[in-house]
């Protein structure tokens, strides 16, 4: 993407996103698209190492950010009474609504679902059931607000979650660092903060629409989250392989990280 390129920011998912068409060709089977090699299992891997034990519970978990996808709760609904899911397009939402009420067309998450039972020892259908017992809310959120879910306020969380969102909503490291910031104050003191990304990125497509995204550094990360009193226990890291082949995006590495909130 040259540099004149106009960053595509919600108001362009809004009109642009084809929730569907990102579904089938980044989520439809556990290995993601061909083109990203080993993404999808990397990322369901690490949600599965963090959660699956049970050592980190609660009440609430916010998943910021959802897309119209369910695969980063999947590991934790377990552990948590009560789930919200959120993204700014509406047809994203709408995705993630219809599956949640078994309406025909829906998404199908099996194949996904299949694959993190069999690393968990879990039933598929017990764990859909569950993931559609406790997610009690699909809310519209927009990182770039001090409160995301404005107007509503939601009661502080034990867990956030954030996977593939901040560095497509934020055009530049300021409105980025504000975003976490934002999303530190929908946690309490002691909570976990679990973000997946994406470095050295500056596109990807869903057919033939393109992306903007904002590039990180592993290091810019850790320092923003630092001077948010943060402390980062787990910060793990995939390189890109085969990037001059991939026609999708031209991510140098995915990440996943787990960070706790201060105690007060």
């Amino acid at each position: 993407m040259s540099e004149s390129t106009t960053f595509t920011e919600g108001e362009f998912y809004e009109g642009h996103f084809d929730a569907r068409a990102y579904a089938r060709n980044f989520y439809s089977c556990p290995s993601g698209h061909p083109d990203e090699k080993s993404f999808l299992t990397f990322v369901l891997r690490c949600l599965s190492g963090v959660f699956s034990a049970g050592e980190h519970k609660g009440k609430l978990l916010i998943d910021v950010g959802s897309g119209p996808s369910i695969h980063s709760v999947l590991s934790a609904c377990d552990h948590y009474d009560e789930i919200v899911l959120s993204d700014f397009a509406s047809n994203n939402r709408r995705e993630i609504e219809k599956w949640l009420e078994n309406q025909e067309g829906s998404l199908d998450w099996k194949p996904v679902l299949h694959y993190v039972c069999k690393l968990e020892g879990k039933s598929p259908s017990k764990l859909e059931a569950t993931v559609k017992q406790r997610v009690k809310k699909v809310l519209k959120c927009d990182v770039r607000l001090e409160n995301p879910f404005d107007p509503h306020t939601l009661e502080p969380a034990d867990c956030v979650i954030t996977s593939l969102c901040l560095e497509a909503a934020c055009k530049d490291i300021q409105t980025y660092c504000r975003a976490l910031h934002g999303l530190t104050k929908l946690l309490r003191p002691g909570g976990l903060l679990v973000m997946v990304g994406v470095l050295g990125e500056s596109f990807y497509k869903v057919d033939e629409q393109l992306f903007s995204c904002l590039r990180l550094s592993q290091d810019k990360i850790k320092e923003v989250l630092s001077g948010l009193g943060f402390s980062i226990h787990e910060f793990n890291i995939l390189p890109a392989e085969d990037r001059e082949n991939n026609t999708v995006s031209d991510f140098e590495a995915v990440f996943q990280l787990v960070a706790r909130k201060p105690s007060e």
